[in-house]
């Protein structure tokens, strides 16, 4: 639903407004092509389970249909490689990464453009943080077997946290 507004009230935000403008996984950035949509992310496990659990009203509740979410501290385990591929959120705003609109960080900004919210200046350097990332994969596909689903998955679990489906590499 375009020019619908969202309003946030979670543990990060409260009273934070944003519009809807483009119609749901459509009217991409042309250079922004990500392999799996926020909920097939949430599906397969991401985060430890623990990124989007108090938020669930801000976004479909498709996507929390089935979803990987930890009950308490987020949980390796519920990552579809089982292996903990996240950097705390310190270490993402002591690097600058992270935008004051969307204090979680990178999945947060892709949950809200997917919905159809659009901001070009943060949509162009998210994409471009997204299109960096990219060197992950190249990476598995060096020094892994193809379809070596156990090859590097540190890193294959770091790239479905970018949309990137590693289960394919």
């Amino acid at each position: 639903m375009a020019n619908r507004e969202i309003i946030v009230n979670d543990r990060m935000q409260a009273d934070y407004r944003y519009r809807l403008v483009a119609p749901a996984g459509r009217d991409f950035d042309p250079e922004f092509q990500p392999e799996l949509t926020p909920a097939e992310m949430l599906h397969l496990g991401v985060f430890g389970g623990k990124y989007m659990t108090d938020c669930a009203d801000e976004f479909p509740p498709s996507w929390f249909k089935g979803a990987k979410l930890a009950e308490g501290k987020r949980d390796k385990k519920l990552n579809f490689f089982g292996v903990d591929a996240s950097n705390p959120l310190s270490t993402w705003r002591a690097k600058g990464w992270i935008h004051e609109d969307d204090p979680r960080g990178w999945f947060q900004w892709y949950c809200r453009y997917y919905r159809g919210r659009r901001m070009p200046h943060e949509d162009a350097r998210q994409i471009k943080r997204w299109k960096a990332f990219r060197r992950h994969a190249s990476q598995v596909r060096k020094h892994c077997d193809p379809g070596d689903p156990f090859c590097r998955p540190r890193q294959r679990q770091a790239l479905l946290q970018w949309a990137y489906d590693s289960r394919v590499i």
